[in-house]
């Protein structure tokens, strides 16, 4: 099968990328003079400059970098953060020159054919989109031009020793080019991956060191021994890249944004304004099969301040809940928005944008309606609008040492157990001193006072080795005595001994009365109280 002739492209190369998204993380505090180095599998994929400076190398085992360079910083690969940032890099290109290929973070392609003709040439238009990248802050980005977006990806990476930050390969010149490289940039490349399993290892073995040697192989001979994966990588060993550019879609526009001109002081004004937007918000998700779970709101005051926060919903957003959730970030802005200073002017601009989406179909209403649980969901929302965020509160069970710190209260609708400040993260810290399981039934939300006194009527107390000074032999609550047929205890609880305002010393323990009560008591110095009943 004939082979198409090679397209000219043009690759874009970010050298390092994952240590690149990794600085340009807000979220994450590093010093660029540090040596950084990202680690997959126990493999460097990319290091800082000043790791390289220490000897630092890309496919080097984390111990032996770390061996070179004890004071490296060692970062796990995430390629969620890695495409997260360069998103709107691809974006930028795309303003310059349309019809950008996303081969993976930090590497992209696009056909040179249009950008040259409206730029006045192949390096004009790479000179272009490259000092458009440097505004962004990407100084060390390389461009390579070749026929073919593999021919083209080796451009840019060969381009990486030499001054000009553009490598032009002229056109039937990719045989040339490629011939003296090694066999093992088969393997390195992004457009041959998953085609040259075994097989750069199998050449070596055999001798072929250069793509040039293995170009030189009969092309049927390569097809009888290595098989039509064989063919296609032997092709681009020759400079015979007939693989095209495929231009990625980009994604839809889903956020939507108004601007208020005069500045808007009074919130139910904000969220009247809002419906017509949230509307074309939520049907502009609804054209592409999606659904808003998670929404971010953007407030910018006439002063330039801003507030900002992600809002969740039990099921999806409509319409109705976008502007709720709008007129009460405002509320909740009132004396100090999110970000600490809250709008102290009126209401420049408000911004939607759908956090996190999922596909419609799955929250499609079944065709005999959902029974109850959808009823009580939407009797909860609808007083909820009426009252406020924090108008409906529904319990869960948080961390703690003590039980009446394990109730939390959490606003209808948040999704309060997930991320590293959820309710699970907090109950899966270590907590010493906690109540083991089975827990008390029934918590008092403040302690219930109580005597616990041995069979002469004095009371008893524990000392500072956890010695209970006599026999418990009968409580007193609210008046009233109570036998004790059996108890157990005491466990020691001690938290924040290094603040003296704040530091507790108490014992646990377990009581049983004679009329079969159970009791978890708490002995803080010679103060005793209930904590919580058995039932």
């Amino acid at each position: 099968m004939a082979l198409r002739s090679p397209v000219r492209s043009l690759v874009l190369w970010f050298p390092d990328w994952p240590v690149t998204a990794l600085a340009r993380d807000a979220a994450v505090s590093m010093d660029p003079a540090r040596p950084v180095a990202v680690v997959e599998r126990n493999l460097v994929v990319a290091c800082s400059a000043a790791a390289r400076a220490e000897g630092v190398r890309r496919g080097q085992r984390r111990r032996d970098a770390q061996a070179r360079c004890p004071g490296l910083t060692v970062v796990a690969g995430d390629a969620a953060r890695e495409h997260r940032a360069f998103a709107p890099i691809v974006s930028l290109i795309e303003e310059k020159a349309p019809g950008v290929q996303l081969v993976r973070a930090g590497l992209c392609a696009l056909r040179v054919r249009g950008p040259a003709r409206y730029y006045g040439g192949e390096a004009e238009a790479a000179r272009v989109l490259i000092e458009a990248l440097h505004g962004f802050g990407l100084d060390e980005v390389r461009a390579g031009i070749a026929d073919g977006p593999f021919t083209a990806e080796q451009a840019a990476k060969a381009g990486a020793s030499t001054r000009d930050p553009v490598f032009v390969v002229p056109a039937g010149g990719a045989a040339g080019f490629l011939a003296p490289l090694s066999v093992a940039v088969l393997d390195a490349s992004s457009f041959s991956a998953g085609e040259t399993a075994d097989l750069v290892g199998l050449l070596a073995r055999l001798g072929v060191q250069t793509l040039g040697a293995f170009a030189a192989m009969e092309p049927d001979r390569v097809r009888e021994r290595f098989g039509e994966r064989g063919t296609r990588v032997h092709a681009l060993a020759a400079g015979r890249d007939s693989r095209p550019v495929e231009p990625r879609t980009p994604p839809p526009e889903l956020q939507r944004e108004v601007a208020f001109e005069p500045p808007l002081e009074i919130a139910d004004q904000v969220a009247f304004a809002m419906r017509l937007t949230a509307d074309d918000f939520i049907a502009g998700l609804g054209a592409v099969d999606l659904v808003c779970t998670e929404l971010r709101v953007e407030l910018v005051g006439d002063r330039g301040e801003r507030s900002e926060r992600v809002w969740l919903h039990p099921g999806s957003f409509d319409a109705a809940a976008v502007v709720d959730r709008v007129r009460w970030q405002l509320a909740e802005d009132v004396g100090g928005g999110t970000d600490g200073g809250g709008l102290r002017s009126g209401v420049a601009l408000v911004r939607i944008s759908p956090e996190a989406v999922d596909e419609a179909s799955h929250h499609a209403p079944a065709l005999f309606g959902g029974g109850p649980e959808e009823r009580v969901h939407h009797a909860l929302s609808r007083v909820q609008a009426m009252l406020g965020h924090r108008g409906v509160l529904t319990p869960a069970i948080g961390g703690g040492r003590w039980l009446a710190e394990r109730q939390v209260l959490v606003p209808w609708g948040d999704r309060h157990e997930k991320g590293p400040d959820g309710l699970a993260a907090q109950r899966s810290r270590p907590w010493p001193g906690s109540l083991p399981d089975p827990l008390p039934a029934t918590v008092f939300a403040d302690p219930v006072p109580v005597d616990v006194r041995a069979l002469g009527g004095e009371i008893i107390d524990v000392d500072e080795r956890g010695n209970v000074s006599a026999v418990p032999a009968f409580l007193v609550e609210s008046g009233r005595r109570r036998g004790i047929e059996a108890w157990a205890g005491p466990w020691p609880v001690v938290e924040r001994g290094w603040d003296a305002a704040r530091a507790r010393r108490a014992h646990r323990f377990q009581v049983v009365d004679v009329e079969g009560g159970a009791w978890l008591l708490v002995c803080e110095g010679d103060t005793w109280t209930a904590e919580a009943a058995y039932d």
